[in-house]
């Protein structure tokens, strides 16, 4: 197929293009490169790049010709990024995500994957059981309520236009490749380091933390999924980032301590106590869920010759 991935050279993206390669599909991938471009030198070769902006109706626009699959993946990421900037990341989200279905519509285009998160589901994840996608979302912050608009928007465009569309709740998805801010890379720096670990708050807030190529699984198998679905992609184990960083130090042979802070204000509507996804529905679809354990995905991590070789920048 000739499959156009948004935000293909982040941190998600450049793992999707790498499979998308792999098996065969003419990809096309645009991103501004505001973050860099973490697709790996041998993939580059076998792809058409765009540098642009998913805002800039003509870069999506001329893109879109001849396309059989989209993959809008592009977004500002990061708690601390998106506090500072919510404008821009509601702009990127919003903006971004129309002129995709515009594009789609002007070229015949009828299959669509959307990046939602987990972060929708935000303080209503005290429920005591696995969130699942029928749990009444309570999106608080500009990125998820971006995020839960998309998602209302994209149903839409499948009722009234005949779009398919899977939006993808990813929960806290982690592996080589990311950058530090995320609290495991950035975990990872401190202790390779022997700095101390950061933790806001008390460190009892618990994470799903879903391994990266269980996620890209997860998208390659979708792909002959027809009509809108709202799908979790997660691990289904909750750790607590306590936990998560005594595991980094024990791996890492690190003498680095724990210490805690207070949370930034910015940062109140993202620290929610509690995030456990159920991968049920996603298991009902394709007969696959998430499996890697974080003590083994961390493993996979630190045994990479990138990482090794370059440090953390690499993640």
């Amino acid at each position: 197929m000739n499959v156009l991935v948004t935000g293909g050279a982040g941190f998600i993206g450049s793992h999707l293009v790498q499979r998308l390669v792999h098996d065969k599909h003419n990809v096309i991938v645009i991103d501004n490169l505001l973050r860099g471009n973490k697709i790996p030198a041998h993939v580059q070769d076998s792809i058409t790049f765009v540098e642009g902006d998913v805002r800039d109706l003509n870069v999506v626009m001329n893109a879109m010709e001849g396309i059989d699959l989209v993959y809008h993946f592009a977004a500002v990421l990061g708690v601390d990024v998106v506090a500072d900037f919510p404008v821009e990341t509601m702009d990127v989200e919003v903006v971004g995500t129309r002129n995709v279905i515009e594009s789609m519509h002007k070229h015949g285009v009828k299959k669509l994957f959307y990046a939602s998160t987990s972060g929708i589901y935000s303080h209503s994840a005290i429920v005591k059981t696995a969130l699942s996608e029928e749990v009444l979302v309570d999106p608080r912050t500009s990125y998820a309520m971006a995020k839960r608009y998309n998602e209302i928007y994209l149903a839409s465009h499948f009722e009234e236009k005949g779009v398919d569309t899977i939006a993808l709740r990813f929960f806290n998805v982690y592996g080589e490749r990311q950058d530090n801010r995320m609290v495991i890379p950035r975990f990872l720096e401190q202790a390779e380091a022997n700095l101390p670990l950061t933790v806001f708050g008390n460190g009892q807030q618990t994470r799903d933390f879903t391994y990266i190529n269980d996620v890209i699984e997860a998208c390659i198998r979708l792909q002959e999924t027809k009509g809108f679905h709202i799908v979790n992609i997660a691990n289904e184990h909750e750790w607590t980032i306590k936990e998560l960083a005594e595991t980094i130090i024990e791996r890492t042979g690190s003498s680095s301590e724990i210490i805690y802070l207070d949370a930034p204000k910015k940062r109140y509507d993202y620290e929610v106590e509690r995030r456990i996804g159920s991968s049920e529905k996603l298991y009902h679809l394709i007969g696959f869920k998430p499996s890697t354990t974080l003590q083994k995905g961390i493993e996979i991590i630190l045994t990479q010759e990138e990482y090794s070789t370059n440090g953390h920048n690499s993640i």
